[in-house]
């Protein structure tokens, strides 16, 4: 049996991934640590990641310019134009478990044509489609779709030397993502807390993919529910990534690897909040097989939530949270694909 490492709840596991370019002592202990993290939290900080400040920066400046635009200007771009779920969301109109998140965002894609699902085609194919981008700034398609190529390429890092990890083939996920994944990223701005008075910046959720890659600002808010049931702060470092495991990798590994509950609570009064999570996803059509490794016969089966069903499928793992998560457009224009109440 591994033995648990996380003893502390002050803060996550910190995990250096330039370790990876180390001796085989630094790799081992890289290896040690992300082994630790995955089985045991499902969360961790990443550092050495090699994302400049520069990189960053860029990202930030387009993204606060975005969040700076006149109102009407961020609503042009309003998802519920979009069936692929693809644009701004305005705050409150995004739900997680039923309940309304005080938050506004702009989400964005992989760059590509509309696929409408033909006769007898899956229905994750809306997924796919074009963006939304504000005419006013150009510089924020730049910015965004580089920020998706860079941590497209850290997760693919990432996720090799967690498999690595664990004692499983190193790349025996890469044949799922390749040229037609389908990565993620949301720029979200939390305003303050609610009107109401309610602290839910965005309730408690797993993600549907592999690995999520959330830079956050210095605000603070993101918590994470740990082995004692409870939702804990995860303090920001400086420079980090936040990684959590998605669904997709409790599915692959039986539960051996955590898909863990986080939220994130409203920054008290009028404080904003900034956050900027990339979600590493595959290709929609994307079977996720078993992962061979051997720590398989330990793991304890994935979580059984009848309100969350978890699918090998990609697509419809996903599919499954857009729906929920964003109403106005799933009745605009996914009505025969919700279940009646």
């Amino acid at each position: 049996m591994t033995t648990r490492t996380v003893t502390s709840y002050d803060q996550l596991p910190i995990i250096d991934l330039s370790a990876a370019d180390g001796d085989p002592r630094a790799r081992a202990l890289l290896h040690a640590q992300l082994h630790g993290a995955a089985h045991d939290v499902g969360f961790f900080q990443l550092v050495g990641h090699g994302v400049t400040r520069a990189e960053t920066d860029a990202l930030l400046t387009a993204m606060r310019a975005f969040f700076a635009l006149p109102e009407a200007d961020r609503l042009a771009l309003d998802n519920v134009g979009s069936p692929h779920f693809r644009g701004y969301t305005r705050t409150g109109d995004e739900r997680t478990g039923g309940a309304r998140d005080w938050r506004d965002q702009l989400d964005i894609g992989a760059e590509r044509p509309a696929r409408v699902p033909g006769p007898g085609e899956p229905p994750y194919w809306w997924l796919q489609g074009p963006n939304q981008w504000p005419a006013a700034l150009p510089g924020l398609r730049t910015a965004a779709l580089a920020w998706i190529d860079k941590l497209s390429g850290v997760a693919h890092r990432l996720l090799r030397e967690l498999l690595t990890a664990i004692g499983a083939p190193a790349g025996f996920y890469d044949p799922v993502f390749g040229d037609r994944a389908h990565p993620h990223l949301k720029l979200v701005r939390y305003p303050g807390s609610a009107d109401d008075g309610t602290g839910q910046g965005v309730g408690a959720h797993k993600d549907y993919g592999f690995l999520t890659l959330l830079l956050q600002d210095t605000v603070g808010g993101l918590q994470v529910q740990r082995e004692d049931g409870r939702f804990h702060d995860v303090p920001p470092i400086e420079g980090a990534f936040v990684v959590n495991l998605g669904e997709l990798l409790e599915v692959a590994t039986n539960g051996y690897l955590l898909a863990t509950n986080h939220r994130v609570v409203s920054p008290p009064g009028a404080t904003e909040r900034f956050s900027v999570p990339f979600f590493y996803n595959p290709r929609l059509d994307a079977r996720i097989e078993p992962l061979p490794f051997p720590h398989a016969a330990e793991a304890p089966g994935i979580t059984t939530d009848p309100t969350n069903p978890l699918y090998a499928e990609y697509g419809y793992n996903e599919l499954k949270g857009k729906l929920r998560a964003h109403p106005l457009v799933a009745r605009r224009h996914h009505g025969s694909l919700l279940t009646p109440a």
